[in-house]
């Protein structure tokens, strides 16, 4: 028959693995993937959309850090993946995602924007941690972005860009319609009339002044 100091030993829980961590640990929750709540952009040109990442967590050595964009809502369509190099057919050609300072802060540039690229974007990240697993989260409310019109210009040569051409803030005075024209010279007809009427008035007025003093 076993001792009680072994039945005792028996019935004590087994220790936990340090690897593991604790649930309450695992579940602070002052993490976050912090955007712009809306930007606009014209259609034609590009926009960046800047994220900046926080967790409460120690990571791996090799953390094998994932990024991901989805659009329209937050559990929409995927339109890109870091570590599985994908790109959403829409935008082929056309994302990009810089990380200049390391994966915690960066943007996603679109380029060559349409007006169907109207829509809401989310950034999600994943990360293996050193005591809390695989975990993941994103942003919640998303980056709104609004693809206007572009300005147009009407130009003579077919030959120039009309979504590259700006209009400068004083353009000086420019050529006058027919109407203008006409109206020109109507006012300085009139004011010649004038003219010589007052000439002649004066004139009569001097010839009267003469006769009297004679």
């Amino acid at each position: 028959m076993a001792s009680p100091s072994l039945l005792l030993l028996l019935l004590l829980p087994l220790p936990t693995s340090p690897q593991a961590g604790s649930s309450e640990d695992c579940r602070k929750p002052n993490f976050w993937v912090n955007q712009p709540a809306h930007l606009s952009a014209p259609e034609g040109g590009s926009i960046s959309i800047p994220f900046s990442i926080g967790y409460p967590w120690k990571l791996d050595k090799d953390p094998n850090v994932n990024i991901a964009w989805r659009w329209k809502d937050f559990h929409g369509d995927s339109i890109y993946d870091k570590c599985k190099n994908f790109t959403h057919k829409a935008f082929q050609h056309r994302l990009s995602l810089y990380l200049p300072m390391g994966w915690e802060n960066g943007f996603l540039q679109i380029q060559n924007l349409r007006r169907e690229d109207t829509s809401t974007y989310f950034c999600r990240v994943w990360v293996d941690t050193l005591r809390c697993g695989r975990q993941s989260w994103g942003s919640i409310s998303g980056t709104r972005l609004t693809v206007t019109h572009a300005l147009k210009i009407i130009t003579k040569d077919p030959s120039i860009t009309t979504s590259d051409l700006s209009i400068p803030q004083d353009s000086g005075p420019g050529p006058l319609s027919l109407e203008a024209v006409v109206g020109v010279a109507m006012v300085s007809l009139k004011a010649a009339i004038l003219g010589l009427a007052v000439g002649l008035w004066w004139k009569r007025s001097q010839e009267r002044g003469r006769e009297k003093s004679t």
